[in-house]
């Protein structure tokens, strides 16, 4: 388990287990330069204590099985090699692993919901998560965490040949809580994936969701919804691997913020290998500016290593609230803060839309109601 490269690509060169092959970051690296260091709590340069507790409780659907394992599992690490300092550190650190598997042809008839709740944010503490759908199993699984945590976790998707999973990770901590997570699926041949990160709560919430092929005909749509309040730093670093020909990817992440040093970062990277002919690719990230006081950084990366492509694109726009839009609303009898809601539901709303557990949904649509409550009045 040592150090990997990939060396026909300038993103994401180095991967490995061992947390000495990564340099302590300074900030100065393009992949650190956005993040306050300062308020990661040690997690970055083996300084935190690791004494810290986040419990794991699991509601397993009727097809599904879930596990609690030790290090030593052999399905553990086998999607996924850690590509920075942190998710090397947590992969190094953590003594237990939640394994969730849907055998072959299996179809859930209920969502598996993984619960994960922070007792203590004064020290750190180390996770790990493995979803194995088997051939032609389909499956839709939730990720909710919340509490008070310091928390630095690895998340393996592995969906197999024709299979089908859904992913909804929903970051709801408390305002004290630092998360930084790297969730990195693998699809096989034909396979379906399909994420949505929302990201509510915490002090400092850096999450990293990868895909890469296996074989032709994967498909991967990943969806994000974010809103940021005052002194919270929410940062999304997608990365999407292509290289196998034939295969598809969808990218759609929007966010709100609101409030003095409110901050948003979102990075999209996007890799097409020389073998990836056929590769139909679209990433787009929006962001809405609710007050001043903010700051949006939002830089969509696209590589490509061959000529024969189906389609490959990105797109990225960060603005204030359109005043036409609230003009027309309030020359109708509508108030600002009411016009405001209205604008930034149906921004958000279409992809809140897009999740399929309705609990969650109404969740989400109720945290962002909330949000917009603490921000009526600002400008």
């Amino acid at each position: 388990m040592g150090l990997e490269t990939k060396p026909l690509s300038t993103l994401h060169e180095k991967a490995s287990h061992e947390v000495g092959d990564f340099d302590v970051p300074t900030g100065r690296e393009e992949e650190w330069r956005f993040t306050p260091l300062r308020r990661l709590r040690g997690l970055h340069n083996g300084t935190a204590e690791a004494h810290g507790k986040v419990v794991v409780e699991a509601e397993a659907a009727p097809e599904a099985t879930v596990e609690t394992v030790g290090r030593d599992d052999p399905r553990l690490g086998r999607a996924y090699v850690p590509s920075d300092r942190v998710s090397a550190q947590a992969w190094s650190s953590f003594a237990h692993a939640t394994v969730v598997t849907v055998p072959k042809e299996a179809v859930a008839s209920a969502p598996t919901v993984l619960r994960l709740r922070g007792e203590d944010s004064s020290a750190a503490a180390y996770g790990h998560t493995t979803v194995i759908l088997e051939p032609f199993a389909e499956a839709t699984v939730v990720l909710a965490h919340r509490g008070s945590a310091t928390y630095a976790d690895n998340v393996e998707f592995i969906v197999g040949d024709g299979a089908r999973l859904s992913v909804i990770s929903l970051q709801d901590w408390a305002d004290d809580s630092v998360h930084v997570s790297h969730q990195h699926a693998r699809l096989g041949r034909d396979a379906r994936f399909v994420s949505h990160n929302i990201s509510l709560g915490g002090d400092l919430v850096r999450i990293s969701p990868s895909v890469a092929y296996d074989a032709p005909g994967g498909d991967a749509a990943m969806y994000g919804v974010y809103f940021a309040d005052g002194g919270q730093h929410l940062e999304h670093r997608l990365l999407v691997d292509h290289s196998q020909p034939n295969c598809r990817s969808r990218v759609d992440y929007r966010g709100a913020l609101q409030g003095q040093d409110a901050h948003a970062v979102w990075i999209g990277d996007v890799i097409i290998r020389v073998a990836a002919e056929g590769t139909d690719t679209y990433e787009l990230n929006r962001n809405l500016v609710l007050t001043d006081g903010t700051r949006v950084d939002s830089v969509p990366n696209l590589e490509i290593l061959t000529g024969e492509v189906a389609g490959a694109g990105h797109a990225s726009a960060s603005g204030r609230l359109d005043d036409e839009h609230l003009f027309y609303l309030q020359a109708r009898g509508i108030t600002f803060d009411d016009a405001r809601r209205m604008v930034v539901r149906g921004f958000l709303g279409q992809l809140i839309e897009r999740i399929e557990v309705p609990e969650v949904r109404e969740k989400v649509a109720d945290a962002i109601e909330a949000e917009l409550d603490r921000g009526a009045g600002r400008r």
